[in-house]
């Protein structure tokens, strides 16, 4: 439907002020409003009906029209509150800068008729599109999911379409697209969507209120710039439903969901295995040969419950038990032949590219027995840890990185280690800090190169001699002797703890 059929309802006797050029524009919907910027809750397409409360000042029309054309309303309805004259000057200017159509409303016809007359008209042009989303809405109802009103929509109205996660995994639809890779990655990456890939159409579920790598997309065949406005709004309702799918299916306050919290948190509590194993037994894990941890955590961003979903989605298939410790997200899978880190590496790769300036790390430890459980959660988070000093955005280190004495490091209390760290390292960064020295990266050179003098000064492009005066200094700072292996060892330790 199109503004200009509007006039020609003789039941809403709107006459047309301002804007007869613009009324081929398409309504998608009726909003009626008397907040002066009421651009927040409008999403385009709209004809905007308004009594005129919110102007108390002349200038109050430019800003209430110009948060309409902002927003992509298609026109506004207007009816003088106190008086039943014409709309006020400053209104009708505003509106003819902005481009933005305006009707005059009788004062005898309530917004609320005028807005079932519209909608009953909407409707009668989209009879089939409604028929479809009520049945749609029964199916979703007794549990049938999204396939069969991907289904439904394929047949009847020849949208063939998949619902897929932000890796390219498919949620739901017959058959998904080979190029869903590609499509997950322009879903990720694309500045704006719904956007157009390949002759596909990449929709949304729920970009407002989550993040793309969290989320899922809609992909339909064919491109949008071709479609009538009655089947992208379909397409649009379709993305609506597929974000109350993906609400229904999220775990975290499911028995299993619980369950998996709370294992996680006996085993950083160093529960015994008698306390651990009815656990896992509820979540059928307890006839494993072993279990590998997973740790993640994400900076910049993703949230706490964005991260349990993208740690869910990196281990789909894995069976993982989830919980969620402070800032960081702890997996438990069942351990089996697949190498854990190479699929783990594989699928955060993938995801990276819609981060987004948040910071994704993972740890991923060895294979442990029940009695070793918290002893590979700490592997896996002092892993996580060691991907935090790694450059990408998206690191993920295996437990086969990790030398014997970070394996010791992990046993050792969160209290202990942070006051090695501090006495031995914290004298330095405040010199640094203070003096813009470049005390800490000499002593990590220095003791990369296993103390030799050139090696280090030639690491460093510095000379020998300044290199000399920066050890004396550390030295001096820390009353350590930089000649004496176990000093050499302290500080080699305190670095991998901070």
């Amino acid at each position: 439907m199109r503004l200009n059929a509007l006039p020609d309802m003789p039941e809403l006797g709107l006459s047309t002020v301002v804007g007869h050029d613009d009324l081929d524009r398409p309504l998608r919907w009726v909003v009626t409003t008397d907040m002066l910027d009421p651009g927040r809750y409008l999403s385009g397409g709209e004809l905007v009906l308004t009594g005129l409360i919110w102007r108390q000042t002349s200038e109050d029309s430019e800003t209430f029209v110009a948060a309409l054309a902002a927003a992509g309303v298609s026109g506004l309805g207007a009816c003088e509150a106190a008086s039943a004259g014409d709309l006020p000057p400053d209104l009708v200017a505003a509106c003819r800068k902005h481009r933005v159509p305006l009707f005059h409303v009788p004062r005898a016809l309530g917004f609320a008729e005028v807005t079932e007359h519209i909608v009953r008209r909407l409707s009668g042009e989209r009879a089939s599109d409604v028929k479809a989303v009520l049945d749609r809405h029964r199916r979703l109802v007794s549990g049938a999911g999204l396939d069969p009103v991907l289904e439904m929509i394929g047949r009847d109205l020849g949208m063939r379409g998949w619902v897929l996660t932000a890796s390219g995994r498919a949620v739901a639809g017959a058959r998904p697209p080979a190029e869903a890779p590609m499509l997950a990655r322009a879903f990720l990456t694309a500045k704006r969507l719904p956007c157009v890939r390949s002759g596909y159409t990449i929709f949304p579920v729920d970009e407002q209120t989550t993040s793309r790598v969290a989320d899922w997309f809609v992909v339909v065949e064919g491109s949008m710039d071709d479609w009538p406005e009655e089947r992208l709004a379909l397409a649009a309702e379709l993305a609506a439903v597929a974000a109350m799918e993906r609400m229904r299916l999220d775990d975290r306050l499911s028995p299993e969901g619980r369950i998996g919290q709370e294992l996680v948190r006996l085993v950083l509590s160093e529960g015994r295995p008698s306390d651990i194993l009815p656990r896992l037994q509820v979540t059928g894990l307890a006839e494993a040969p072993g279990y590998v941890a997973v740790a993640a955590a994400a900076g910049g961003g993703l949230r706490p419950g964005e991260l349990r979903v993208v740690v869910k989605e990196i281990l789909y298939g894995l069976r993982p038990v989830i919980g969620v410790a402070e800032d960081e997200t702890i997996a438990l899978v069942p351990a089996c032949d697949e190498d854990v880190t190479g699929r783990v590496r594989h699928a955060v790769h993938a995801l990276a590219p819609g981060l987004a300036g948040s910071r994704l790390t993972v740890g991923v430890s060895g294979q442990a027995q029940v009695e070793g459980l918290r002893g590979a959660v700490e592997e896996a988070r002092y892993a996580r840890r060691m991907a935090e000093g790694r450059a990408e955005p998206d690191a993920v280190v295996g437990h086969d990185e990790l030398a014997t004495h970070v394996l010791l490091l992990a046993s050792v209390p969160d209290d202990v280690r942070h006051m090695f760290r501090v006495r031995l390292l914290d004298p330095l960064r405040s010199y640094d800090q203070v003096h813009r020295a470049d005390l800490v990266r000499t002593l990590e050179a220095f003791l990369q190169c296993s103390g030799s003098w050139t090696k280090c000064a030639e690491l460093l492009h510095v000379h020998v001699n300044t290199l000399r005066y920066r050890i004396q200094r550390i030295q001096d700072l820390t009353g350590r002797d930089l000649s004496r292996l176990e000093d050499r060892v302290d500080f080699f330790l305190a670095l991998r703890l901070g």
